[in-house]
């Protein structure tokens, strides 16, 4: 049994008993290439989330109309990406065999490796999309291969080919583009081809990932690695809207630095995300 945080993201505040959805922080951001600051999200948001209403007039639903529990912020090793993704792992792991939803909040993009192997380990034949402005398939970066850089070329090595379904990719170095056409789905730059790939997921075990990144930094300029060119607001919500009718079996959303917008701006359209998100996957 786990206690409610004291300080909880608006309308997510039952008993842990009852929650068929759990969220929980990351703060980790110790592998960050350009500017850190992601270890700060999930603290800010939850303070931000004051001034926003728990009722969504997209979808019609509220926060307080379903179980949702907030688990706080894992105490994070900063010093080493191993030991902080084990903690991440074993965290997820209990909230999967207690037969709850579990949904992160980093953080750095690395984290997501943590959760996914703890999905991976209950769910075999998993697949993962992911929504980023990154292809994040390297296979070193600087020489490290734990990396928010390498990230999804980590997963890949556990999930396999054609499992991973990218979206809203527009940033990388030339080998993880010539890698994603033979070993993952990629779509470049938007989510044009989304619906195709829902028809191919359909009762499958998917994970989802969102990288805030994916939005034009016009919308939101608060991340570590902005990159031009991004999708709007309103297109990351249908996107959202889609994919969540999927079997979604483990989810997570990062790289908020909230430091890099000063006017907060970032924060609640992070704040708004993860509401559509968590209203979008409760079924």
């Amino acid at each position: 049994m786990l206690n409610r945080n004291i300080e909880t993201f608006t309308g997510c505040d039952c008993e842990y008993k009852d929650a068929t959805i759990v969220i929980f922080g990351a703060p980790f951001d110790s592998t960050t290439s350009y500017r850190p600051g992601a270890r700060f999200a999930s603290k800010t948001m939850r303070f931000e989330s004051v001034g926003l209403e728990t009722y969504s007039p997209y979808l019609d639903r509220d926060l307080y109309d379903i179980n949702v529990f907030d688990g706080g912020d894992l105490e994070l090793c900063f010093g080493s990406p191993q030991k902080a993704l084990e903690d991440i792992e074993n965290f997820t792991k209990k909230i999967l065999n207690d037969g709850k939803l579990p949904l992160m909040i980093g953080g750095e993009h690395l984290v997501t490796l943590g959760a996914v192997r703890a999905v991976f380990e209950k769910y075999p034949d998993l697949n993962i999309i992911h929504f980023d402005a990154h292809a994040d398939l390297r296979q070193e970066y600087l020489g490290a291969a734990l990396s928010h850089a390498t990230v999804i070329k980590r997963c890949y090595d556990m999930v396999g080919d054609n499992k991973i379904f990218q979206f809203g990719i527009r940033s990388g170095i030339k080998t993880e583009f010539e890698f994603a056409k033979s070993h993952t789905y990629m779509n470049k730059f938007n989510l044009n081809t989304l619906s195709d790939t829902l028809a191919t997921l359909e009762r499958k075990p998917v994970y989802f990932t969102l990288d805030l990144d994916i939005l034009d930094p016009s919308v939101f300029p608060g991340t570590g690695t902005p990159e031009p060119g991004g999708i709007s607001f309103a297109e990351l919500l249908g996107g959202i809207q889609k994919v969540s009718k999927l079997n979604i079996v483990g989810c997570d959303m990062n790289e908020l630095s909230p430091i890099y917008d000063q006017s907060g701006a970032s924060t609640i359209v992070a704040c708004k995300v993860l509401r559509e998100l968590i209203l979008s996957l409760n079924k």
